[in-house]
């Protein structure tokens, strides 16, 4: 037995339905999938970068006693070791290892 056109056109509705939802919110699914970056993988990869290793890094806190308007001190536990690293805008961050 044939489709009728009426059949036919309802599931071409459907399918178009579908597709333009999935046009509308699939980015937001995906966006959403992304994790969003830690201030610990933040440090991280900046001490990586100036030639210190950072095997996993498991947290960061901020040490405010220490930290003052333009100089921000954090201390960061890698899985292997743990930094104390001050940041001032426009220059290397100072990386300390820590016992």
């Amino acid at each position: 037995m044939a489709a009728s056109r009426l059949e036919i056109m309802h599931r071409a509705s459907g399918s178009l339905l579908f597709s333009f939802a999935f046009i509308l919110f699939g980015s937001q699914v995906r966006a959403q999938q992304i994790p969003a970056e830690t201030i610990q993988g933040m440090l991280a990869a900046q001490i990586r970068a100036q030639g210190f290793t950072c095997e996993k890094p498991l947290g960061a806190k901020k040490n405010a006693r220490l930290s003052q308007p333009d100089r921000d001190v954090w201390l960061l536990k890698c899985s292997n070791a743990w930094f104390r690293i001050t940041r001032v805008p426009d220059m290397a961050a100072k990386v300390e290892p820590l016992p």
